[in-house]
């Protein structure tokens, strides 16, 4: 018997910590302790165990397992048994008026199942209940992909408000410079009122990030059911990527991932449901044994008989040819699913590898390129020498550069989760 009890709760167990490992190793720094206390900083490994744990999607298996449990214990029943009573010759005219020469007929009758039918019916049962914990293994990771995706991009929501903390400082400190120049009357008095401007400005901005940040908290924390926040902030190193195997070996595990295994078990379930339609095939009998008694000459006698229904063969062929192609198709879709994952997986691969490459130059080339430039022109400015305008474009150019190095490694990371989401393992070198 493949089942008899709803899902162990070891092997909840041996999943979730299968699951756990696999996402734990992203591209961010992790606390192993999954002790929380409310103003402590989320982990990804904390989020990943909460979704585990928490997720509504997840627990709809239980139900759906417990469900198949029902529908074996009935597929595994005989056929039932019939009580019958007939009654003949009653309220008649002539003779046989009243009762007096009624015949009464007590049955029992059943059918004789041929052809294998019950371990057919239990045995899709029984593919089925495969074809489901592949699919709560597929579910699973879907829903740590989301979380692990999420966690990046609020990640590096926090890092920009950070970015976004930095430039109001460098915009006070603009206006405070400005302020002075006009007030030696070194500077024009527009400056000031650009600089008060460009001030307001960075802290809509701010307000805005701050905002968007507690928005996608929330997105996080939905995913394993909260609706209220009980963390301030995240822990992860936003900048931290680790090594990739070749595009070969990754698609040799997306090959091998739950999202494939899904058509395995949906096979299996077709290959049963096959041999339930040919066994519909061959004929069942009928039978019945009973007792009868005459009225009229206070006899009994015993009966029996059995019945046979014919071309039940023929009658099935369209069943089994259903089920055939239900079968054969299920090939197909998986070649089709494999193809699709194929374009996902590269896509993610070489997205990850060119935003891994923009971050190592972003920090090695551009970053301190623009920060020595913002310097050189602030002294600059301040000596009369550049512009107002000047100065300012410098500013820009370093907050945006900041910002394309916290993009580009947000899509690096998030390419990434993808990529282990897909193949249902970590990458190499973590």
């Amino acid at each position: 018997m493949l089942f008899v009890t709803p899902i162990k709760s070891e092997r909840c167990a041996v999943l979730r910590h299968f699951f756990i490992h696999v996402f734990c190793l992203l591209a961010l720094a992790l606390s192993a302790s999954l002790a929380y206390a409310g103003n402590k900083p989320l982990t990804l490994s904390e989020a990943l165990s909460r979704a585990m744990a928490q997720n509504p999607t997840l627990q709809v298996f239980d139900f759906r397992l417990q469900g198949l449990e029902g529908r074996r214990f009935s597929a595994d029943q005989n056929p039932a048994l019939e009580a019958g009573l007939e009654v003949e010759n009653v309220l008649g005219n002539g003779n046989r008026q009243g009762s007096d020469a009624a015949e009464y007929t007590l049955s029992l009758s059943s059918v004789l199942e041929l052809g294998g039918k019950r371990q057919a019916r239990v045995s899709v049962v029984d593919s089925r209940y495969g074809l489901v914990e592949a699919e709560r293994r597929a579910e699973t990771l879907d829903v740590l992909g989301q979380v692990a995706q999420r966690f990046v991009a609020t990640l590096a929501l926090q890092e920009k408000l950070e970015l976004a903390a930095e430039a109001v400082a460098l915009a006070e400190a603009t206006h405070e410079i400005v302020t002075r120049r006009v007030d030696r009357g070194a500077s024009p008095q527009a400056e000031v009122m650009r600089a008060k401007a460009a001030l307001t400005r960075s802290r809509i901005e701010q307000s805005r990030a701050l905002s968007e940040y507690e928005s996608r908290k929330i997105a996080l924390a939905s995913l394993w059911g909260d609706t209220r926040l009980d963390f301030q902030s995240l822990e992860g190193d936003l900048f931290q990527f680790g090594s990739s195997d070749s595009f070969e070996i990754l698609y040799q595990r997306v090959s091998e991932s739950p999202a494939i295994q899904i058509y395995a078990s949906e096979r299996r379930v077709r290959e049963a449901e096959v041999q339930l339609s040919r066994s519909q095939s061959e004929s069942d009998i009928r039978w019945q044994v009973g007792i009868r008694r005459f009225e009229e000459t206070d006899d009994t006698a015993l009966t029996a008989g059995l019945s046979v229904p014919l071309f039940s063969g023929r009658r099935n062929r369209g069943e089994v040819q259903a089920a055939l192609a239900a079968r054969d198709e299920v090939q197909y879709r998986r070649e089709d699913t494999l193809l699709r994952l194929h374009s996902r997986l590269f896509e993610a691969y070489r997205q990850r590898q060119q935003n891994i490459e923009a971050v190592e130059q972003i920090r090695g080339q551009m970053l301190p390129d623009l920060s020595d430039a913002l310097s050189q022109t602030r002294e600059a400015y301040q000596k009369g020498r550049y512009s107002y305008v000047e100065w300012t474009a410098a500013q820009r150019e370093l907050l945006s550069a900041r910002q394309a190095l916290v993009d580009a490694a947000t899509m690096a990371l998030l390419n990434q989760a993808l990529i282990e989401q897909l193949t249902a393992q970590p990458l190499a070198g973590r």
